[in-house]
């Protein structure tokens, strides 16, 4: 899989933005947020040149204050939403001793309404598009995580697109905490991962939930070779990560070496909304095996092979990029 990545002409840092809205500097294809959804302007640009920057080089930025208290109260009531109803793809994982639980939920936008105003209506689109320097972005999926106070399990450090049924380098992972995170509990990342152009042999998550629908295998493929040892070898790694505040959003490449968000406090749950985007150089590649989430019945259903681009209803293109006029 290569790791060289298209880079369209930079173009001018995007205006300020209300906290609800996307810029008006490139083309969002949804409609506009619903009235009830309008909120005072965030002082900070979209993205700045040094955070477009820090994206590319690093693999990760924090982007702070990113998203105002109406879309953190909109996505928290469809959490709520999600969390009592029954889904097929919602994983508990009671690994801890302290009797903590920690609950994944995935692919519910088309059913959640917060969740689909989020995806289609949020700055977010166009937040993927200009760090990823792209001319367009599709939504792929996206995710929940809760873990009940106290729990102390850390996500084993894995990365995200070689589970993914595409592939590709121009890809957006964005994590989005609902709730106040310590620097003891957040997500971490291996500064720069995403580069090392090494394909590894994955964490096999069954192993940790008991559940055989998420065993991952790797049987066919036997030129992985084993995954970096993170945790044990910390010191060997620039590993960072931040505090974080509800509004902030840690965005990686989907190929960034990345795990942790457990060790927390007796009276601090953790709740965190996870969307994952695609860029230019993105494409269907249905894989023998490894895949989590297994998304070749939707990409079969809507007439896709290996090596197109996604697209249709399942994967919209929700924002691309205006030529900049002469």
């Amino acid at each position: 899989m290569s790791s060289q990545r298209r880079l369209p002409g930079r173009v001018a840092p995007a205006p300020h933005r209300q906290a609800l809205q996307a810029a008006p500097e490139g083309r969002v294809l949804a409609g506009p947020p619903g009235p009830n959804l309008v909120s005072a302007a965030v002082d900070r640009p979209l993205v700045t040149d040094v955070e477009i920057e820090a994206f590319s080089t690093d693999g990760v930025v924090c982007l702070r204050g990113a998203f105002g208290p109406e879309w953190i109260e909109s996505l928290t009531r469809g959490l709520d939403r999600s969390m009592a109803d029954t889904s097929e793809r919602r994983r508990t994982w009671d690994a801890d001793e302290r009797g903590g639980t920690t609950i994944y939920d995935s692919q519910c936008w088309q059913h959640v309404p917060e969740y689909r105003e989020f995806v289609e209506r949020s700055p977010m689109a166009e937040i993927a598009g200009r760090l990823l320097e792209a001319t367009a972005v599709n939504f792929f999926f996206d995710a929940v995580f809760v873990r009940s106070a106290v729990v102390r399990f850390r996500t084993p450090f894995h990365q995200d697109e070689p589970y993914w049924s595409v592939e590709g380098f121009d890809t957006c992972s964005v994590w989005m905490p609902l709730v106040p995170v310590a620097q003891e509990s957040t997500l971490e990342f291996v500064r720069g991962s995403h580069r090392w152009n090494q394909r590894y042999r994955q964490q096999n998550f069954g192993a940790l939930t008991g559940d055989g629908r998420d065993q991952v295998r790797y049987d066919a493929q036997d030129d992985l070779v084993p995954f970096p040892d993170v945790e044990g070898r910390r010191d060997d790694f620039d590993v960072i990560g931040w505090a974080m505040e509800p509004g902030d959003v840690a965005v990686a490449n989907a190929r960034m070496i990345h795990g942790g968000s457990g060790n927390l406090a007796p009276d601090r749950d953790l709740r965190v909304f996870n969307t994952q985007w695609l860029g230019d150089d993105v494409r269907v590649a249905i894989k023998p095996e490894g895949m989590d989430p297994d998304h070749t019945g939707v990409i079969t259903a809507a007439g896709l092979a290996h090596g197109d681009r996604v697209g249709g209803d399942f994967y919209p293109e929700l924002w691309r990029r205006e030529p900049i006029p002469d």
